[in-house]
């Protein structure tokens, strides 16, 4: 599924997006991350997950994070320079990092208990969401969390003077239409002053029965 945003974070603009201090992994973001993961989790301790996967992992702050809550984590990544960034982590040392998109994820089906993206779907035009969704839950299996920016209706938003590669919607509302077999677990907002995010909602569906 090759496409312009997927060519864009391939390319230098995407490492360069990730050399950028807000990027880079500190004990405070750390620390702000695993809280969010904390809250997060918070309702699947009966069918807690022991593997996860970030669709678009980028230096892989949020895969350090659940380390310390999940056995495995994986990443996928379209930018190879940023793939190397996150596997140097000392904490990622043993995880499954590869490079790839969401529109063709690198693993079997219900073969990653929880699979996720957080500020990733805002960035996949509206023509190519449906896949990108589809092949989530299609790995998943047990949970999927979609951590992401909110508009109650669908809308295009200039992105760093260029259109068409930011896009915001209910993108909770587009998993359950798209994919009514998933339950909500849980549901809410990180803020920005205080949860190390860009003022995002979150949810967590159960793809089990």
């Amino acid at each position: 599924m090759a496409n312009k945003q997927v060519d864009l974070w391939s390319s230098d603009f995407g490492f360069e997006y990730a050399q950028r201090g807000g990027n880079q992994i500190s004990p405070e973001s750390l620390r702000a991350t695993m809280r969010n993961w904390a809250r997060v989790l918070q309702t699947t301790t009966s069918r807690a997950p022991q593997s996860a996967l970030e669709v678009g992992c980028n230096v892989g702050q949020n895969l350090v994070a659940l380390s310390h809550f999940v056995e495995q984590v994986k990443g996928v990544e379209p930018n190879e320079q940023v793939c190397e960034i996150a596997r140097s982590q000392p904490q990622l040392r043993h995880a499954d990092i590869r490079c790839g998109h969401g529109g063709d994820l690198p693993f079997e089906d219900s073969s990653v208990d929880l699979v996720f993206t957080s500020g990733v779907l805002i960035h996949v035009a509206p023509e190519h969401l449906g896949k990108v969704v589809d092949e989530i839950v299609r790995v998943s299996r047990r949970y999927v969390v979609c951590i992401e920016y909110f508009a109650p209706d669908p809308v295009g938003i200039p992105y760093r003077g260029m259109e068409g590669f930011l896009f915001k919607r209910d993108f909770g509302s587009y998993y359950l239409e798209r994919h009514p077999q998933l339950k909500v677990c849980d549901y809410g907002f990180f803020w920005k002053p205080l949860d190390n995010s860009d003022n995002t909602n979150w949810w967590l569906f159960s793809k089990e029965a």
